[in-house]
């Protein structure tokens, strides 16, 4: 299993993959200079029950925290993530 980060200045992703196939993505849009927009998590139905959901937000959370960035959590899965664990907080804008 791997995440990669694709960014193209506006908009970017955390792509999940299980031995080079394609497992699910957390899309987000650049709100400003310091904030990333979470906008959507998907995992693929047969690669479901597996966590790859919140290993999409645990990446997506570690970039913020390197970057020194906050998240609005706007996908309804990620928004009850940060609500549930009080370790998010940190990034949460």
């Amino acid at each position: 299993m791997r995440i990669d980060r694709e960014d193209d200045g506006r908009r970017g992703r955390f792509v999940i993959y299980e031995d080079e196939l394609y497992a699910g993505e957390m899309t987000y849009e650049w709100q400003d200079a310091r904030t990333i927009i979470v906008d959507h998590t998907g995992v693929e139905s047969y690669f479901g029950g597996k966590g790859y959901g919140r290993l999409l937000i645990d990446a997506g959370v570690d970039f913020a925290r390197r970057k020194g960035l906050k998240i609005v959590p706007v996908c309804s899965f990620v928004r009850k993530s940060f609500e549930r664990d009080a370790s998010l907080a940190d990034v949460k804008a």
